[in-house]
Formats: structure tokens, sequence, C-alpha cells
């Protein structure tokens, strides 16, 4: 929603600080994308970890 007014003010106005706000907003939009697919990488990781230590327990025993 900020996002869409921070744009539309800029295109009504020519704001540069509107158009400023909006580009900051996008870039937190693609940081927050970006940190969420890390974090489903690193959940993969440690469930693929978890399970190669229970493996390995299962064939000692």
């Amino acid at each position: 929603m900020i996002k869409e007014i921070a744009w539309d003010t800029f295109k009504n106005t020519g704001d540069i600080n509107a158009f400023l706000e909006y580009k900051q907003i996008q870039n937190l939009e693609q940081g927050t994308q970006e940190i969420q697919e890390i974090q489903k990488i690193t959940n993969m990781n440690v469930k693929n970890i978890n399970n190669m230590s229970v493996n390995k327990y299962n064939n000692l025993s």
C-alpha cells in the first residue's frame, strides 16, 4: 500500500523524495524475498544433516 502511494505521488508530482521512498520499499521487499529463500535453503540443509545423523545411527545399531 505504501509502495503504491509513493509511486502515485511521484507520478503525480514528480517529487524525487517520493520516488526514493518507492525505491527503498522496493529494495526492502526484494531483500525480504532473498532472506526467505536463504532460510528455505538453510532449513533444507539442516533437515538433510539431521537425516544423515539418524541414518548413521541406525546403521550402527
